[in-house]
């Protein structure tokens, strides 16, 4: 991470949460139209914002609690965001799914598939731990496993659905599993998470507890402005995929390109760097947290609200989903990377907005 992250908060970083309030609560709403674009702006403005801020935060703690915060403000993000949409704008019960396995895939294939390009391009090869690696791949697998595939082999509820006992089984696991991944990841086996010493010895320097401090508040506001400033663009979002005559799964993969976009700069700026641990920690991380914490989170909003939550994917992209481990496991199981195998992931990432477009 950058050196000007320790020493002052640059004022762009300051004001974008403030002004993501201000447009919330000037503009409110907003359908397609002009009065739309201030509120993307602002939106993307604090989400790059938190991370930001984030970033500042976890130098504060130190790896591997930096990717850790990196993830949860993402998933935060992606929550709120999600739920927010499901609120304001029009019957969409698909999409959680719909914004989980874009998740996945592009953690899965497209940003590790660009870091890995990246490295391979600036380095030759990367190294990376296996341990940890395969560690986050192991809890993947079986979250999105149970929450995008099974649910259309269960004979409870009809179509891809889950009853109510088992949405409530499935959304416990998930936290289960995941509390299990961060006692692994911060506790027992921390060391499979830390990155190799740099070839030049050269380390992070941490920014003051009062930076820190000042950055935590700064980031509560840039992440409550994005859940506000989702809520407003609800509309504007529908409409415009609407107006395009994109299917609607186009929506979750939209929510979830702009959750992702910071992540995507920080895991090619680690893997620039030959720090592909980082970059992976980041990646499948994102992925890790985002089923974790996101499901049981929207199943218990949607449960409240009495509104129906869809689940199971399609039959072409459950297989896409199997090869995308299966590539994954062949990656990650070697502790190297190459430009082939980023071009490969990346190859998949396409496959799979193509078959948006093209089921």
């Amino acid at each position: 991470m950058a050196s000007h992250l320790t020493d002052r908060i640059p004022p762009f970083f300051i004001l974008a949460p403030v002004a993501g309030i201000a447009a919330w609560l000037l503009i409110g709403k907003v359908g397609l139209g002009l009065l739309a674009i201030p509120v993307l702006v602002a939106l993307l403005c604090n989400v790059v914002s938190a991370v930001h801020h984030a970033e500042v935060v976890a130098l504060r703690v130190g790896e591997p609690f930096g990717g850790l915060i990196l993830a949860l403000s993402v998933t935060v993000i992606e929550a709120g965001l999600i739920i927010s949409l499901m609120l304001s704008g029009d019957d969409n019960p698909a999409l959680m799914r719909d914004t989980l396995l874009a998740t996945v895939m592009l953690v899965l294939h497209g940003i590790a598939g660009l870091a890995i390009l990246v490295g391979g391009i600036v380095h030759r090869e990367n190294q990376f731990r296996v341990a940890g690696a395969n560690a986050l791949l192991a809890v993947l697998m079986p979250m999105a496993v149970l929450v995008l595939i099974v649910p259309n082999h269960v004979v409870s509820a009809h179509g891809p659905y889950y009853s109510t006992n088992q949405l409530a089984f499935v959304s416990l696991v998930c936290l289960v599993l995941y509390a299990a991944f961060l006692f692994i990841q911060t506790n027992r086996h921390r060391e499979y998470f830390l990155p190799e010493q740099s070839a030049n010895g050269e380390t992070d320097a941490r920014p003051s507890g009062r930076l820190a401090l000042l950055s935590f508040l700064l980031l509560c506001i840039a992440l409550f402005s994005v859940v506000m400033l989702a809520k407003s663009l609800a509309p504007a979002l529908e409409d415009t995929v609407g107006a395009l005559g994109a299917p609607a799964a186009l929506v979750g993969v939209i929510v979830a390109a702009i959750v992702l976009l910071p992540e995507s700069g920080a895991a090619l700026r680690a893997a620039a760097h030959n720090r592909m641990q980082p970059a992976i920690n980041l990646t499948l991380g994102s992925g890790v947290a985002s089923i974790g914490l996101t499901v049981p989170t929207v199943a218990l909003v949607t449960w409240w609200n009495g509104m129906p939550l869809a689940l199971g994917i399609s039959a072409g992209h459950s297989v896409l989903l199997a090869l995308g481990f299966a590539l994954a496991i062949l990656t990650y199981g070697t502790g190297r990377t190459n430009i082939l195998s980023g071009i490969v992931h990346l190859v998949l990432a396409a496959t799979f907005v193509f078959t948006i477009f093209a089921p």
